[in-house]
C-alpha cells in the first residue's frame, strides 16, 4: 500500500509530517460520504460529522468505526498533544483537541486531507 502513495503522503502517513493549513483537498469539501485511509482504506470518518474549525483542515466530532481509530501520546515540538492514527496500519492521520463543537461531545479530530481519500455517496 505504501507504494500508492506520493512523496508527500508518505511524509504524512509514515513520517508524522503535516501538510500546509488551508492546502489540504479535503478542507472545503461538503459532499457527503466516507472518509478512509489513504493507506490500507479503513473506514474513519463521516461527512456527517465533519464541520468547518477554521484551522485549515479536515475536522470532525467524531470517529465512524471506533476500532479503525488509536490514539497516542505526541510530545514532539515542545508541546503534548494526541496523535491519531489508523489502528489497522498505523499511518499517521493528524491530532485530536479538545475545542470541537462543545453540543456534540467537545473534541475536534484534525485530519490531514493526504492521509484521507473520500468515498462519495453515489
Amino acid at each position: 500500500a505504501k507504494d500508492k502513495l506520493t512523496p508527500e503522503q508518505y511524509n504524512i502517513c509514515f513520517l508524522k509530517g503535516t501538510e500546509p493549513p488551508f492546502s489540504g483537498k479535503y478542507t472545503n469539501n461538503h459532499d457527503s460520504g466516507m472518509y478512509q485511509c489513504a493507506v490500507c482504506a479503513s473506514p474513519l470518518f463521516s461527512s456527517d460529522t465533519k464541520f468547518d474549525s477554521n484551522t485549515g483542515w479536515p475536522s470532525f466530532y467524531d470517529i465512524l468505526e471506533k476500532g479503525n481509530v488509536k490514539k497516542d501520546v505526541d510530545d514532539t515540538l515542545g508541546m503534548v498533544r494526541t496523535e491519531v492514527l489508523c489502528a489497522n496500519c498505523g499511518s499517521h492521520l493528524g491530532h485530536v483537541f479538545d475545542d470541537g463543537p462543545k453540543d456534540k461531545g467537545g473534541l475536534r479530530y484534525c485530519i490531514n486531507s493526504l492521509a484521507l481519500d473520500f468515498v462519495p455517496i453515489k
